[in-house]
């Protein structure tokens, strides 16, 4: 069924008129030209596409338009504010967390969530909370170390 939906993203107001049933990762990339996240596998099991709906990481490939209806979704384009990087966007540049890159919006809105909730979170708690994230260019010890600087920071 076609339908108007509103969401907040990433602090400001959009609508959208659509099916119910449609990804918000497509919503997010199509009709609010909002290419940070990404694309994956289209399953919810490498990660690419994490955005925060309200501060929790989600898979938005197989989240429906219809469940996120008045919720805060947070992107990657949302994370830095007047200019000023978040304290997770930067430790992935300290650290060279990236190397095709096109995993990383998806681990980084994981890991602001993560040093949120574990500030100074052991290496351990890292790995874990990170684990059901896929780097096709295998950079972790990277990508660890920069959510380790962040959650020293938070």
């Amino acid at each position: 069924m076609i339908r108007e939906f509103s969401l907040n993203v990433n602090g400001e107001s959009c609508s959208t008129t659509t099916d119910k049933d449609r990804p918000l990762l497509d919503v997010l990339r199509e009709d609010f030209h909002l290419t940070g996240t990404k694309f994956g596998c289209g399953e919810g099991e490498c990660g690419a596409c994490t955005v925060l709906v309200g501060g929790v990481p989600t898979r938005s490939c197989v989240t429906s338009i219809g469940d996120v209806q008045g919720k805060h979704i947070q992107t990657v384009e949302g994370l830095s504010k007047n200019g000023q990087l978040h304290p997770v966007q930067q430790a992935f540049l300290d650290h060279q967390a990236m190397q095709c890159g096109y995993c990383v919006p998806g681990h980084m809105m994981t890991a602001v969530a993560f040093v949120r909730d574990n500030p100074g979170a052991s290496r351990e708690k890292v790995v874990s909370a990170m684990s059901a994230h896929i780097c096709r260019c295998c950079n972790y010890p990277n990508i660890l170390a920069a959510i380790e600087q962040a959650a020293r920071r938070v």
